[in-house]
C-alpha cells in the first residue's frame, strides 16, 4: 500500500482518489478551494472509457447517470434541420459526476483550504509546503490541479496555457422554461448550430437535484464566437464594476451588458429555439478557450494528469474521460511497478503521446473557429462534417 497525495478535488483528482483508494492505498485529496466545488462547470459528453473509469471508482454507470439522446440535428437560422445523423448519446453534467464522486469518497479524505505552495522529493518520498503552514508527506504525488496547476507551474513553467482566439459562451436552461416547439425540435437531441464565423451545439443533461424525469431537465449550450485577445476578450473578461479579471471570470461577474449583447447576437444569428434557450439562461458564463500540452508527465515521484497535464479544447468532449483514462494508468502502473518514481515513468509512457494527440485533434476541429479571430473569415462548415466529428467516442467509431 502506497501513501498517495492528490492535488486537485475536481473531477479528474476525485477520479483518481477514487480509483487509488479502491486500489488499496491511503490516498490524501487536497483542494485549495475550502468549500464545495459543486455548481461549477456544465455539460458533459461521456465515452466507454469513462464508463470504465467511474466503475473502477466506486460509481454505478446508469441510466441516472445522465440523460440518452439517440440523434444529432443542425439547425439553420430559420430553425429548419438542414442536416440530421443517428448516433446515441449519454450526456451528463459536471455537477452529477461530482455529487456521485464526492458520494464515494470515503470520509476525511478530502482535505479542503489547502492550497500548493510548493512541493520537494527526494528518494524516499514527496512533501508538499501547504498555504496554511501544513506540512503533507507521501510516497508520491499526483497533480489534478487544472489548467493553472499550482504543481505544474513549479516542476514545468514552460508549459503554459495558449489562448485559441476564441471563447465560449455556455449555461443551462431548465426544460420547464422552454416553448413546446423547442422542445419537440432539438432540446431531444444534440443540436448545433452553424452561423458564418461561429458554432453552437446543444444537448439535455440532468436538471436541479439531478433529475432526470421529463420536464425537470435543462439543456446545456456552448456557443463559440472569435474574441480577439486584447479587445473582445478583455471587455468580456472586465465586470460591470470596471475591474478585469485577467485569466477567467466567475459566472457571476460577468457583466450584464455583455450577456445582453449576446443574447441579442443571438436573436439575429441563431435558430430561434437556440435563441430562446439562451434568452431563459438564468446564468450565461464565458470560457475562453486555451490549449495545454505537456512534454512531461512524470517528474521524479510527482506526476501530473487530467487537466494539469493536458487541456483540449470542447469539440472534441474528451475532458473528463482523459482523466479517467490517465487515473486508470496511474493505478494500473503502480500495481506493476510499486509506489515509486519507475511506476510514474511507465505511466508517463502511457500517455503522453494519447495525451498530446486529444490536443492535436481538438485543435484541428478548433481550427475553424481559431481562423475567425485571425482573419475574420466568415466561412460556412460542412454540417454533415460536424455532425460527424464534434465529441464523438474515437475508440467506439473505431472498434
Amino acid at each position: 500500500m502506497a501513501r498517495l497525495l492528490v492535488v486537485g478535488g475536481s473531477l479528474g483528482g476525485l477520479l483518481a482518489a477514487n480509483i487509488l483508494l479502491r486500489a488499496g492505498h491511503q490516498v490524501q485529496l487536497l483542494e485549495k478551494s475550502p468549500g464545495s466545488l459543486d455548481g461549477r462547470g456544465a455539460g458533459i459528453v461521456t465515452h466507454a472509457a469513462l464508463d470504465v473509469g467511474l466503475r473502477r471508482a466506486g460509481v454505478p454507470v446508469d441510466d441516472s447517470l445522465g440523460v440518452r439522446v439517440a440523434s444529432r440535428v443542425v439547425l439553420d437560422a430559420s430553425g429548419a434541420a438542414v442536416a440530421q445523423r443517428t448516433l446515441p448519446q449519454l450526456l451528463t453534467s459536471w455537477s452529477r459526476l461530482y455529487a456521485l464522486l464526492c458520494e464515494a469518497l470515503p470520509a476525511g479524505c478530502a482535505l479542503p483550504g489547502r492550497a500548493v505552495q510548493h512541493v520537494a522529493q527526494n528518494a524516499d518520498g514527496v512533501s508538499v509546503q501547504c498555504a496554511s503552514g501544513e506540512r503533507l508527506q507521501a510516497d508520491l504525488l499526483i497533480a489534478s490541479d487544472g489548467i493553472r496547476s499550482a504543481v505544474r507551474a513549479q516542476l514545468a513553467p514552460e508549459v503554459q496555457p495558449q489562448y485559441a482566439g476564441y471563447i465560449a459562451w455556455r449555461g443551462v436552461c431548465d426544460e420547464a422554461l422552454l416553448s413546446r416547439h423547442t422542445l419537440h425540435s432539438v432540446f431531444e437531441q444534440f443540436g448545433f448550430g452553424l452561423p458564418a464565423g461561429e458554432q453552437l451545439i446543444g444537448y439535455p443533461v440532468a436538471g436541479s437535484g439531478n433529475a432526470t424525469a421529463q420536464g425537470q431537465r435543462r439543456y446545456n449550450f456552448v456557443w463559440y464566437r472569435a474574441a480577439d485577445e486584447h479587445g473582445a476578450l478583455r471587455a468580456l473578461l472586465t465586470d460591470a464594476d470596471g475591474v478585469h479579471h485577467a485569466l477567467n471570470i466567475p459566472p457571476h461577474k460577468v457583466s450584464w451588458r455583455q450577456i445582453a449583447a449576446m443574447r441579442e447576437a443571438a436573436r439575429a444569428l441563431l435558430a430561434p429555439q437556440f435563441a430562446e434557450i439562451i434568452e431563459k439562461t438564468a446564468l450565461p458564463f464565458v470560457q475562453p478557450i486555451h490549449d495545454v500540452c505537456s512534454t512531461r508527465l512524470a517528474f521524479g515521484r510527482v506526476a501530473l494528469m487530467g487537466d494539469a497535464a493536458f487541456v483540449a479544447r470542447p469539440h472534441v468532449g474528451m475532458g473528463v474521460t482523459k482523466a479517467a483514462e490517465d487515473a486508470l494508468a496511474l493505478a494500473d502502473c503502480l500495481a506493476a511497478h510499486g509506489a515509486s518514481a519507475a511506476a510514474l515513468q511507465a505511466y508517463e509512457a502511457l500517455r503522453l503521446q494519447p495525451g498530446q494527440a486529444v490536443v492535436q485533434r481538438a485543435r484541428a476541429l478548433g481550427a475553424y473557429m481559431q481562423a475567425q479571430g485571425q482573419t475574420g473569415s466568415q466561412a460556412h462548415r460542412d454540417a454533415e462534417a460536424v455532425l460527424r466529428d464534434t465529441a464523438i467516442d474515437l475508440a467506439a467509431a473505431h472498434a
